[in-house]
């Protein structure tokens, strides 16, 4: 087997392992993936935590709603689309999941249920619009999350009526810590010259 990668064993590849390997002659958009999805968590978790500490669950909601977007489109440069998507979404513009997000979403949920932890999954697809390189970085649900998206039964009054107002169609609630509240995405479309 030459040293490029082949389109025909990405579904083996899948099957065998949930972190895959890109082509070994460019390990920059798995490496570079990786850094973006790792400072993103930390700068949007570490504000997440001040704004619970100062203006509580319901003052945290606006966290989620403005400074993660603007995050994503921080952290979206030289070519890489940052965002997060989720099987229950609380903003269906920014969180619905494409096809492939869809599919590895519901593979890190069977592998939660089966009690292993869900691993980044990385992938080279093609389709209408090119040849993209694809990254998926599962989001645990931590302890701090279930304030807002926990048992609906468990929630402070006042951030019920915020995600009422703020999110009329929020499917994002029922989690437990440690489920799989979505993932960070981040794509990169490839050149023509086997980028």
């Amino acid at each position: 087997m030459n040293s490029k990668f082949s389109y025909r064993l990405l579904p083996l590849l899948i099957m065998a392992a949930p972190v895959l390997a890109v082509d070994a002659d460019n390990p920059h958009d798995l490496q570079e993936s990786r850094r973006i999805a790792q400072g993103f968590v930390q700068r949007l978790g570490g504000t997440l935590k001040q704004q619970l500490a100062t203006a509580g669950p319901a003052g945290a909601i606006g966290v989620c709603k403005h400074v993660a977007p603007a995050l994503a489109a921080e952290y979206s440069q030289d070519g890489f689309l940052v965002g997060r998507v989720s099987l229950k979404t609380r903003n269906k513009t920014l969180g619905t999941p494409d096809a492939w997000e869809r599919a590895i979403l519901e593979k890190f949920d069977q592998q939660q249920a089966q009690g292993s932890a869900p691993a980044e999954v990385s992938e080279l697809t093609e389709d209408a619009d090119g040849r993209w390189f694809r990254y998926l970085k599962p989001i645990p649900t931590q302890p701090m999350c279930l304030q807002c998206h926990g048992q609906p039964d468990d929630m402070a009054t006042e951030v019920k009526a915020m995600l009422a107002r703020e999110y009329p169609d929020d499917q994002a609630t029922g989690y437990r810590a440690g489920d799989i509240r979505g993932a960070i995405t981040i794509k990169r479309r490839l050149g023509d010259a086997g980028e």
